[in-house]
């Protein structure tokens, strides 16, 4: 009988959070065509810096109007108010300098599927923070399927040699293992303080910090058109939509049902990248990369069953 109402609501889950994972994987080739249409230079990091700083603080801003809209309450306390400024300087601040630098010296499709590194560092710290999340057999395979995967996209056709540079892919992953770990710190300050609030928060202060740090860096953002505006408009409403929704499924789901949807990410964020940007996709490398990060993303949040209890006899 309870059938149907379970099915609409796992089909609910599905499409929202499917929703989640392509407005993230938009990201890579909405950041890479922002910098055409911004007219920024490659090397131009300070200039970068203040992009990411208008896309967050604005986001941030949206997701507090939100909150205030729902009546919840925006006053912190100073002891939470430290929790929140340091997050958002490390979450949004500091994964973000490596991220952008990152993107602008690796093409769309690779820091698509090397950021999925994410979900493994995620795992490796938990098993060492939370003692009701230690590494099992298919976390382990999990983590070596996948990074092998993020091996395999940076050799050449050949396999003669490794393409991998420290401002590239380098920055990339160590922007992941930045949001891993942030991220574990901020499920310990969401605990009293509202999903939304926190979020939002974080994303406005972050965005703030990375505005500052370009500004005196000597950064600008030029190039301001209808086509430039729109997009800059499309990353705030990605950030504030994506992050508000994937806080209300996790909020009335199963961490595990909704987190094993982040597979799509890599996935949507390679298609995108090969569609918008014209970059190669069609390389047996990027497919089996592909293929071995989702599986080992699949792995790691598979849910184990219980082993049985035989009755004695």
């Amino acid at each position: 009988m309870n059938s149907p109402s379970i099915f609409t609501r796992r089909k609910v889950v599905f499409l929202i959070a499917t929703l989640c994972c392509l407005l993230w994987g938009s990201a890579y080739p909405a950041i890479k065509n922002g910098y055409a249409l911004f007219n920024i230079a490659a090397d131009d990091i300070p200039s970068k810096l203040v992009f990411a700083g208008y896309r967050f603080l604005f986001a941030g801003l949206v997701l507090l109007v939100i909150a205030a809209a729902g009546k919840k309450t925006l006053a912190l306390s100073r002891r939470t108010l430290g929790q929140v400024t340091l997050l958002g300087l490390t979450q949004t601040s500091l994964q973000y300098v490596f991220f952008y630098i990152g993107l602008a010296y690796a093409t769309g499709v690779k820091s698509s599927i090397m950021n999925a590194t994410g979900t493994f560092f995620s795992v490796l710290l938990a098993h060492y923070i939370y003692k009701n999340d230690k590494l099992s057999f298919n976390k382990v395979l999990g983590c070596i399927v996948g990074f092998i995967g993020v091996m395999v996209v940076n050799f050449s056709a050949g396999l003669l040699s490794f393409d991998f540079t420290l401002l590239g892919e380098g920055f990339v992953v160590i922007a992941a293992f930045v949001l891993s770990a942030a991220s574990i710190y901020g499920k310990k300050v969401s605990q009293h303080v509202d999903s939304v609030v926190l979020t939002g928060y974080q994303l406005a202060i972050g965005g703030l910090a990375l505005l500052l740090i370009g500004f005196a860096a000597g950064g600008t953002l030029t190039g301001f058109s209808f086509k430039s505006t729109a997009l800059l408009a499309y990353l705030v409403i990605l950030s504030s939509a994506a992050f508000s929704l994937w806080t209300i499924l996790l909020k009335y789901n199963r961490v595990s049902m909704v987190t094993v949807f982040n597979f799509m990410v890599p996935v949507f964020g390679t298609l995108l990248s090969a569609l918008f940007l014209n970059e190669s996709f069609l390389e047996w490398k990027n497919g089996l990369a592909l293929l071995l990060v989702c599986y080992g993303i699949w792995l790691v949040t598979k849910e184990e069953k219980p082993v049985p209890v035989l009755a004695k006899s």
